[in-house]
């Protein structure tokens, strides 16, 4: 009776062992369909490293410049536009406005008064309206600069009747631009140095 039940115990064994290595096969299938399992879309079969950050900023850096854009240009100055001259007071008028229209601001009347005409002061400078029917002479001239002079300013003389032939040498030298009012309003440059400054 023993040795019967050991067979039958030694028989039942293979079966086991069978059993165990369907288990084992079964396992094995399991691994190999999950790796011919396809990707979820959307997913790549093969995992790829992601990007370095060192390479990144590197290739960041290496990025060219952007030229910077080209100032815009300065738009042009209007025209003067002038006022007809009938009084005094016009062609004083017409100077604060030509020195306005030259850039000038805080156009006031001078705090010295000159021996003719009327002083128009703005910052930096010191201007003259003679607006009499007497050509500037060369007193004028020298008196404005000497004015000037004194407080550290440029000076511009403006005259209705224009200047005599000293004036405009003493002018020249002294570097005092000459302007004339004719009766439309527009101030005429005399000298070059008025030239110069209508083109600034």
């Amino acid at each position: 009776m023993d040795e019967t039940g050991g067979s039958a115990g030694e028989a039942g064994s293979p079966a086991g062992r069978t059993g165990s290595s369907a288990v084992e096969t079964g396992g094995s299938a399991d691994i190999t369909a999950s790796a011919d399992a396809p990707a979820p879309p959307g997913t790549s079969a093969t995992a790829e490293p992601p990007a370095s950050a060192d390479n990144t900023a590197g290739t960041a850096s290496a990025a060219p410049p952007t030229p910077a854009e080209p100032p815009s240009p300065t738009p042009p100055r209007r025209a003067f536009q002038p006022i007809t001259i009938r009084t005094a007071r016009d062609a004083v008028t017409v100077a604060a406005l030509y020195l306005r229209w030259l850039g000038y601001q805080d156009i006031r009347r001078a705090d010295q008064r000159p021996p003719s005409g009327i002083g128009l002061a703005a910052r930096g400078l010191l201007a003259q309206v003679d607006p009499t029917v007497r050509p500037a002479s060369l007193r004028d001239v020298e008196c404005l600069w000497l004015t000037a002079m004194t407080e550290s300013a440029h000076c511009v003389y403006f005259s209705l009747a224009g200047y005599t032939t000293e004036a405009r040498t003493r002018a020249d030298a002294l570097g005092v631009p000459l302007f004339v009012l004719d009766l439309t309003g527009t101030p005429q440059p005399v000298n070059s140095l008025a030239d110069e400054l209508g083109d600034t």
